[in-house]
């Protein structure tokens, strides 16, 4: 069979968002605080300015080798540029529908809004402290977690001293709302 008429297996998910990302809601705005947008926006550049020109550049070498069929640079480079390209277009339009929101500007109110850092004691009398921040920026490990996720739409409009109730697998928590701050949300370690 002639290789015009075969389709390499990639090529099928290239109008796939990407994998990793939280699909938003129907309807939902992108809300992401500066420094996310920034994080994702310094992504786009280095991918658009930086990686994908020194990686066409590989590409049209290996296709001027001859061979395409096992010319592993030519077939690898160009998988990676589809990977590439697929990033590309999924930053575009995630960026071009974000709402940028600075938590620091709502620095005197007491209700839990997208950007507050909450501080919230269990059932165990334990306190951890979320920062309610987009989709895109979410990292439950750093404390980080999006504004659509469970605990985070629990905790919306509740204000200090609050009862919330968070479903869970195994039931419901009771969380206390500690403290609710707006500040600067910050990603560097």
């Amino acid at each position: 069979m002639s290789k015009a008429f075969t389709r390499e297996t990639d090529e099928s998910a290239d109008d796939e968002e990407h994998p990793s990302a939280q699909p938003l809601p129907p309807g939902l705005k992108n809300y992401i605080t500066p420094a996310g947008y920034r994080r994702l926006k310094d992504e786009l550049d280095q991918l658009w300015k930086e990686e994908r020109p020194a990686l066409v550049k590989t590409i049209t070498w290996a296709a001027s080798n001859g061979d395409r069929s096992e010319n592993g640079d030519y077939i690898y480079g160009k998988k990676r540029l589809r990977e590439i390209d697929r990033r590309i277009r999924f930053l575009s339009k995630r960026l071009d529908n974000a709402v940028v929101v600075d938590p620091a500007q709502r620095a005197d109110c007491d209700q839990v809004f997208f950007g507050a850092t909450v501080t919230v004691s269990g059932q165990d009398g334990e306190e951890r402290t979320y920062s309610i921040v987009g989709v895109d920026e979410a990292d439950a490990g750093r404390g980080l977690i999006s504004w659509v996720s469970p605990l985070a739409r629990a905790l919306l409009k509740a204000r200090e001293d609050d009862v919330v109730m968070l479903r869970i697998p195994g039931g419901v928590e009771e969380l206390v709302v500690v403290l609710v701050a707006y500040r600067t949300i910050s990603f560097d370690d």
